[in-house]
């Protein structure tokens, strides 16, 4: 399932990556590589506040639909 239909406070761990390239290493950046540990803090409006490898990420739900969980 996308990562946007995850339940707060439930950790989930990230299967596949889907998008573009520059879309793929944008998230990889930011620390969303397959087999990390991601964990939903809050939705906002269509927003996604995560937990990833210790830190907090900011990101819109159409990013967020790309991450398969």
């Amino acid at each position: 399932m996308p990562l946007s239909m995850a339940r707060e406070g439930e950790k989930n761990v990230i299967k596949r990556i889907g998008g573009r390239d520059d879309t793929r290493r944008f998230l990889e950046n930011l620390g969303f590589v397959v087999g990390s540990a991601v964990t939903v803090v809050a939705q906002t409006g269509g927003n996604l506040i995560v937990n990833i490898k210790e830190s907090r990420v900011a990101i819109g739900r159409d990013m967020a639909n790309k991450i398969m969980v």
